[in-house]
């Protein structure tokens, strides 16, 4: 078979000679498909879409099934076999590191990395006219992308080899060490800083990266750089992994001044927020209305009605092409909606939430814990979906069930027979309507998902963008600068900025209760937006929050005395609510923190490739 197979393709090829008879130009045919590289930087448009296709390396953001929330005390994944508790519960090892992204994945970020590499080798000798500096516009976004790539791996892995050419065939050697900490941040806020010039002024399309962008990504890395993760003498005091590491350089630096590093931080916010196009809502000298807050908190999530202000750098998605990341509501939505329930929230994310008078929420307290959710921060009710939460109606088989389309993850009495009887909710596990794709923690997500009735998440694909950089991150970034340089009064200026626009009140502490209260703030504020994981490693506060076990709400309603009710709905006037707090199931997820989990292992394969790599500690 094998030989009648050959002697058909040679008559075929054979046959094509004939047909082509003398013609010269046979053998020079161009492919299709494909696009010589002389051509490429030859053409102004093919070298723009050269530049595009490195964007691809941000994948969805942070839209994607599996969420980093989940590897947080935010979220916890409700499905089995993805990889998420290989490094919720400290299992993460060379050969399986767990759960890791197109955006975390070391091969993917060099991948973009060579191709950024690529451009910027050929930018530097166009073979096209300068128009609109296009040079200029696409030499930037590349310097800022290959910037992005870089901060990715470094906050992942710690110092990476710095790679900034291309390698050919050819060359004598392939291998590369690890650049240390310090090296490798120098490296990404010269790129930030080069950018920045490059696009500064120019017209930016959305979706692009602009001077904000690059400004932004220098503000976080080096505010990072001066965390205590980051600081080699720091991390060894406080964690016993790295004080055995024989390369601490590698992880933190090892000489310089930790003050002289939160001034740099200090300085790269503020020019941040200096820039006058962005920022929402941060002039008000009191608080909002809570209805206000949250619609303010709202409007930034989604995007919209002045909220997109507050976004410097974002991925949008459109209907038309049906992209994963269109699909949040779909992913993290009630299994009464016929939804996935993927990333649920913890009650020890929702517990963090304060009232509205800015004390904390108690569950000893005997009347907050009887309507847990009555007065709280503003933007919970824009974050979360907690029992008895009203959201959009219900699919036109569930409707009767739910006239009030209210959120329902208890159980509840009703009268049936004459008789009173325990029912499950729509949205638990034991739902009458989807008994398998439900919430385990009492909780679901409410940020991020368009509260738009005609979007059906199960069928609709939705147009929120996910931002990659906020004006309000830098302004975090700010006030934690301020705060470890001691200039706390500065920093609740800007802090209150944001809780006013929340709709809470002023913070006045100082000190380290100042610190507290900030990094509090940033929790809830930046919740869901890939920012805790980060800032729990950094702060090295990962024992006593990620490797918290994660817990659940349970929620009894019982009938009060005389009232007969035959389809529920949330009513304190008919029902009794108790709740309680409960550790998730062992056998469903058993979190734990060992040190090494500070950074993730390089994988097997590349060490193995790579003889001049170091693993990084514990591994």
């Amino acid at each position: 078979m094998i030989r009648q197979f050959k002697t058909i393709t040679l008559a075929a090829f054979l046959a094509s000679i004939a047909i082509t008879g003398c013609n010269d130009d046979f053998v020079n045919t161009q492919p299709l498909d494909q696009v010589a590289s002389t051509a490429v930087w030859s053409d102004a448009a093919l070298a723009e879409a050269f530049v595009t296709g490195i964007y691809t390396g941000l994948g969805q953001g942070g839209f994607n099934e599996q969420q980093l929330a989940s590897l947080t005390d935010e979220t916890m994944f409700t499905h089995p076999g993805r990889g998420i508790t290989t490094i919720t519960e400290a299992r993460s090892n060379p050969a399986d590191a767990g759960w890791i992204n197109e955006t975390i994945d070391w091969n993917n970020m060099y991948g973009r990395i060579r191709a950024a590499n690529l451009a910027l080798e050929n930018l530097a000798k166009p073979g096209f006219a300068n128009t609109n500096k296009i040079v200029e516009r696409l030499t930037g976004e590349t310097k800022f992308l290959r910037a992005y790539y870089y901060h990715q791996l470094v906050r992942y892995y710690g110092g990476v080899p710095i790679v900034d050419k291309a390698y050919g065939l050819g060359e004598a050697d392939y291998s590369v060490p690890r650049n240390t900490m310090e090296e490798c941040i120098n490296f990404i806020v010269k790129d930030c800083d080069e950018a920045a010039t490059l696009l500064k002024g120019l017209s930016m399309a959305k979706g692009r990266a602009n001077e904000g962008a690059a400004l932004a990504l220098k503000a976080r890395i080096l505010t990072y750089a001066a965390s205590d993760l980051y600081d080699a003498a720091t991390a060894k005091q406080k964690s016993t992994a790295h004080a055995a590491f024989a390369k601490p350089e590698l992880l933190g630096y090892v000489t310089g001044s930790r003050t002289e590093r939160w001034q740099k931080a200090k300085a790269a916010a503020k020019a941040v927020l200096d820039l006058t196009a962005y920022g929402s809502q941060l002039n008000l000298t009191a608080p909002a209305t809570k209805a206000v807050g949250s619609q303010n908190y709202t409007n930034i999530a989604l995007s919209k009605n002045g909220g997109e202000k507050d976004v410097i750098f974002s991925r949008s998605f459109i209907n038309g092409k049906q992209e994963a990341g269109g699909q949040q509501g779909l992913f993290n939505g009630p299994n009464g909606y016929h939804n996935w329930a993927g990333n649920t929230p913890i009650s020890l994310l929702v517990d963090d939430y304060e009232m509205i008078d800015g004390s904390k929420f108690d569950w000893s307290d005997p009347a907050t814990a009887s309507m847990p959710y009555a007065n709280r921060d503003p933007r919970l009710y824009s974050s979360i979906l907690y029992d008895g939460a009203p959201w959009k109606p219900r699919t036109a088989d569930v409707a009767a069930k739910d006239p009030a389309n209210q959120i329902q993850t208890g159980q509840y009495e009703v009268i049936e027979g004459g008789a009173k009887v325990l029912k499950p909710g729509l949205d638990t596990r034991k739902s009458s309507v989807e008994d398998w794709n439900g919430s385990y923690t009492g909780y679901y997500m409410r940020k991020f998902i368009d509260p738009d009735p005609a979007i059906v998440d199960q069928n609709t694909y939705q147009q929120v963008p996910w931002p990659f950089f906020r004006y309000t991150e830098a302004l975090f970034n700010y006030a934690e600068a301020c705060i470890e340089l001691g200039e706390d009064a500065e920093a609740k200026l800007w802090l209150n900025k944001v809780r006013f626009r929340a709709g809470m009140p002023a913070i006045t502490e100082s000190g380290d209760a100042l610190r507290q209260r900030y990094r509090n703030e940033r929790r809830v504020e930046m919740v869901f937006e890939e920012q805790r994981y980060h800032d729990a490693r950094r702060w090295m506060i990962a024992p006593t929050t990620l490797g918290r076990k994660a817990n659940y709400i349970n929620i009894v309603g019982t009938l009060k005395p005389g009232k007969t009710v035959s389809l529920y709905k949330y009513d304190p006037t008919n029902y009794d609510y108790s709740y309680k707090v409960v550790d998730a199931d062992p056998g469903k997820e058993n979190r734990t923190w060992i040190d090494k989990m500070y950074y993730l292992p390089i994988g097997r394969d590349e060490m193995n490739r790579n003889a001049k790599l170091l693993q990084n500690p514990g591994y």
